[in-house]
C-alpha cells in the first residue's frame, strides 16, 4: 500500500513540475513586453503560481505529518493492547474480505 501512495504522491508532483514548468514558459514567451497591461498580468501570475508552490509545499508537509502521526498512535495502541489489535486487524480483514467476495 505504501508503494501505490508513493506512486500517487510521484505522479502528483510530476504533474505538477510539468504544470510550473509549462506556466512558467508561457509566461516567458507570451505578450508584448511594452504592454503595461501585460506586465501587470504576468506580475499576477508570477504572484499566484509562487504562493501556489508555497501552498503545496505546506499541504503536503502537514499531510505527512499527520499521517506520521497517526501511524505512530496506531503502533503505540497495538503495543499497549495487541489483542484488541488483533481483533481490529481480524474484523476489518473479514469486513473487506466480504465486500471483494460481493463482486
Amino acid at each position: 500500500m505504501a508503494t501505490q501512495t508513493e506512486s500517487h504522491e510521484t505522479r502528483l508532483d510530476d504533474d505538477l513540475a510539468l504544470l510550473t514548468k509549462t506556466l512558467e514558459d508561457v509566461l516567458k514567451s507570451s505578450g508584448d513586453p511594452a504592454d503595461q497591461k501585460y506586465i501587470e498580468l504576468k506580475a499576477r501570475a508570477e504572484n499566484s503560481l509562487n504562493e501556489v508552490k508555497s501552498r503545496i509545499s505546506n499541504a503536503s508537509d502537514t499531510y505527512y505529518h499527520r499521517a506520521r502521526q497517526a501511524v505512530s498512535r496506531a503502533d503505540e495502541y497495538v503495543h499497549d493492547k495487541p489483542w484488541q489489535g488483533i481483533g481490529v486487524g481480524a474484523t476489518l480483514g473479514l469486513v473487506i474480505g466480504l465486500l471483494l467476495a460481493r463482486r
